[in-house]
Formats: structure tokens, C-alpha cells, sequence
């Protein structure tokens, strides 16, 4: 494991014990929460991006808050709903945000999950063309979202204002992005077309298809098949893949109060989209058992990157307290090390005795 990071979906309600009552609170809280991380040794912080919905909708306004805040941690979304996006107006901000990083975003996108509004997307102005579904507009959108940030030309000049004829890029440009976009994907299908396209994978805490299979088993289908694809169709280089898990560690009152009844779990199988989807357990208990649980989860050990799904409204205090926890007690069993200590290693000190 070389990389945890958090992910936040940024919910945010007055109700009762909750610490994160507006949309401030969660934007704000959020930019704490990336700062913790880092001073923890954590290595991303990721938003989750929802629309029409109280939680996280404009992620560059927060991206480039939390770069502003932040020198290491990587910055990502997990994902942008592309059905919702302009593509070129997005290849601004996105670069924009990204050089204010130093080239630390890592850009989560897909077609997006169930949503509370009925074609949402229209009343941003995108509607598919005739024959065609909205998840062929959200890759249509990430095809050209994605050459844009490459530098393809996108619009002709104006040979009076540049004395010369040919196609302007988008600017600014952000060296290496590109090569750093994320596709959601919730099938094993849509998984192999992410690693025929040369973009890493982003997997979630569900899978919009059950084959009977545990759920952490059937993930690890879905990565081998996504870097199958890859090779065959191939790009050089090796993908990243990151998979996404609840964890909650008990060591307090608090924390048996909140998750104690979720010790127990197992995965789950229901409706979503109009098909069945198989959603994966949480991992609650104390944390010498919950790593050792961690350990045996295949898709786990497969993936390069475990991004943890926090109880946002909890607040920072408690969510800072949470990975710390999981950073001390749990990641260290799936061969994970704090990113100061990996500055000293590789500078050639010997870890300290325990």
C-alpha cells in the first residue's frame, strides 16, 4: 500500500449533534480536515462532488483553498459528475487549480451515481443528442475535457489578431495532469474501458453489478480486467488504481456510541440504477482486528491507493482524531509508512526501533 488518503462527501445538516450545520462548515471544515491529514503524514485528500444536494457541488474554489493551505498532500475528486460539466471551461479550472497545487490534483470523473434531481444535468444546459444516453455524454465530456488539458487545439485563430492561421489550446496548461485523471468506475465493464481510454481507476464502496462473490473479491476482478485492458491496448507506464473503504477503529465511548453496531458487518446487496449492486462492509472494531481484516481484503492489497470515507459531521476534531488512529494502529499492517518517515528513509536513515 502506498498511498491513504481521505475522502470527504462534505454532507452538511442542522440537526441534532451535528458539527457541520451549513455549507461553510463543510467547505471550510474540509480545508482543515486536508491540513490535519498532511501534518498526519496522510498522502491525499479527496471531495467527493454531488449536485443538488446539501453537500460538496464546485470543487475548484475548494481544491485551490485546500492547495493554498497544503505543500504535499494530494488533492482530488472521487468523482466529477461529467454530464454536468463544460469541458473547456473545466480544462481552465482544473489547470488553474492544479498549478496552484504545484501538480498535486488527482481528478476523479465519471458518469456520476443516482441523484436526487430528475436529469439534473439538463438544467445545466447538457442534454444528450438524439441516440445517445447520458453516460455517452459524460465520456463524450471527458474526451474532450482530457484533450483540452493535453494541449489540443480546440478553437481557430483569429489570423487579424495573431497574424496566423491554426488552433489555440486552452490556457493555462498544467504539465502532467493528463496523466492524472481518475475514472469512476462501478462495473467491471466500465473498469476495462477506463484502462483502454489510459486513465487510472477510481473504485468505490459499490458495484453496480453482483456476481454472488464477496464484494472485495469481485473489486479484485474488476482491477485485473481494468490492467488487462490497459496492457492490451498499449499504453506504457503502470496505472494507479485506488479503491475506497469505510474504517472505523473503536478505541473510545464516542467512537462504540457512533459505529459500534457496524462490527458485525457484511456486505450488502440491493437495488441501485435499476440493477442490483453489491455494497461493501465497513470495517469497525478494535484496530489490531479491523487491520488484520484490512490485510485479507484482496482488492485492498491490489490497489495503490485506500481512500478512507470519513463521517464528515462529526466535525474535524473527531475525523482528525480518526485517522491519526487509523494512521498509527491500522495502516501500518498494510505496509503503509507516514510520508515523513518515507522522506527519511529515502534520504538513508534507518527507522526507529519500536
Amino acid at each position: 500500500m502506498k498511498n491513504i488518503g481521505f475522502l470527504n462527501f462534505g454532507n452538511w445538516r442542522p440537526a441534532r449533534g451535528s458539527h457541520v450545520r451549513t455549507g461553510a462548515d463543510a467547505l471550510l471544515q474540509t480545508v482543515e480536515l486536508a491540513v490535519a491529514a498532511e501534518e498526519l503524514g496522510l498522502d491525499g485528500a479527496f471531495i467527493r462532488v454531488h449536485h443538488f444536494a446539501p453537500q460538496l457541488s464546485s470543487p475548484w474554489p475548494l481544491l485551490a483553498a485546500m492547495a493554498a493551505r497544503t505543500s504535499r498532500i494530494e488533492l482530488g475528486t472521487g468523482v466529477i459528475d461529467m454530464r454536468y460539466e463544460e469541458p473547456l471551461a473545466m480544462a481552465e479550472l482544473a489547470a488553474s487549480t492544479d498549478l496552484i497545487s504545484g501538480g498535486r490534483l488527482q481528478l476523479g470523473v465519471s458518469r456520476g451515481s443516482p441523484e436526487p434531481a430528475l436529469r439534473g444535468a439538463e438544467a445545466f444546459g447538457h442534454v444528450p443528442p438524439e441516440g445517445r444516453s447520458d453516460a455517452d455524454l459524460a465520456r463524450d465530456h471527458t474526451k474532450r475535457f482530457r484533450a483540452a488539458i493535453a494541449g489540443a487545439g480546440v478553437a481557430p485563430m483569429d489570423p487579424q489578431m495573431t497574424g496566423r492561421q491554426g488552433l489555440l489550446s486552452v490556457q493555462p496548461q498544467a504539465p502532467g495532469l493528463a496523466d492524472r485523471v481518475w475514472w469512476g468506475a462501478g462495473t467491471r465493464a466500465t473498469a476495462r474501458w477506463a484502462g483502454e481510454q489510459g486513465m487510472n481507476l477510481m473504485s468505490s464502496t459499490l458495484l453496480t453489478e453482483d456476481t454472488g462473490v464477496p464484494f472485495d473479491e469481485l473489486q479484485a476482478e474488476q482491477i485485473a480486467g481494468f490492467r488487462e485492458a490497459w496492457v492490451q491496448a498499449g499504453w506504457s507506464g503502470t496505472p494507479r488504481v485506488s479503491v475506497s473503504r469505510s474504517v472505523m477503529p473503536i478505541t473510545t465511548e464516542e467512537d462504540r456510541l457512533y459505529f459500534g453496531g457496524d462490527v458485525d458487518s457484511t456486505d450488502q446487496v440491493g437495488f441501485l440504477d435499476g440493477g442490483l449492486a453489491r455494497f461493501g462492509r465497513h470495517y469497525a472494531g478494535d484496530p489490531d482486528a479491523v487491520a488484520e481484516q484490512l490485510a485479507r481484503d484482496v482488492a485492498v492489497q491490489e490497489a495503490d491507493t485506500l481512500l478512507l470515507t470519513i463521517p464528515n459531521m462529526l466535525g474535524v476534531e473527531y475525523n482528525t482524531r480518526l485517522l491519526a488512529t487509523i494512521a498509527e494502529h491500522v495502516a501500518p499492517a498494510l505496509g503503509w509508512t507516514p510520508a515523513h518517515l518515507r522522506s527519511e528513509l529515502g534520504a538513508g536513515q534507518q527507522p526507529a526501533a519500536v
